[in-house]
């Protein structure tokens, strides 16, 4: 099984029928949770799910679900659209496994949003697991309409 980085193809529909409101202070919640190797997330992600969600290995720093995210107003650089969440994320005394992360709506029926590949399983052990936002702008924000 294999996860890959990719922006939800049933997340660009629901754009167009306006599911989903990224607004800072009035729009939806949106959450991040961590899932394992065998987990297969992807474009094909439709929702949020506990299937091959990670589980806290020691302490309580992982629930299910995931955290919860801040959404930064949506706006605009030349021709792009694009949203952020901020500040990044972190799970503090923390002893897991993780490979994959899912941004999803749980405002909206848990919908997906974008599937994130870590690229390999990332541990950490009675540390602090930090999900880094990439930068805000029309050519890297993690989510971007162009």
């Amino acid at each position: 099984m294999a996860n890959t980085s990719a922006m939800c193809t049933s997340f660009k529909q629901e754009i167009l029928v306006a599911t989903h409101n990224f607004t800072a202070s009035t729009g939806n919640t949106f959450k991040i949770a961590l899932y394992d190797s065998d987990a297969t997330l992807g474009a094909s992600t439709t929702a949020y799910a506990t299937s091959e969600e990670i589980t806290n290995t020691s302490g309580t720093a992982y629930t299910a679900g995931g955290a919860t995210l801040t959404s930064v107003t949506p706006t605009t650089s030349g021709t792009t659209a694009f949203c952020d969440f901020a500040p990044d994320i972190s799970w503090t005394s923390a002893s897991f496994t993780a490979n994959a992360a899912l941004i999803y709506n749980s405002s909206a029926s848990n919908k997906a949003v974008a599937a994130i590949a870590f690229g390999g399983d990332k541990t950490v052990t009675n540390g602090t697991f930090t999900i880094q936002f990439p930068t805000a702008d029309a050519s890297d924000a993690i989510i971007r309409i162009a």
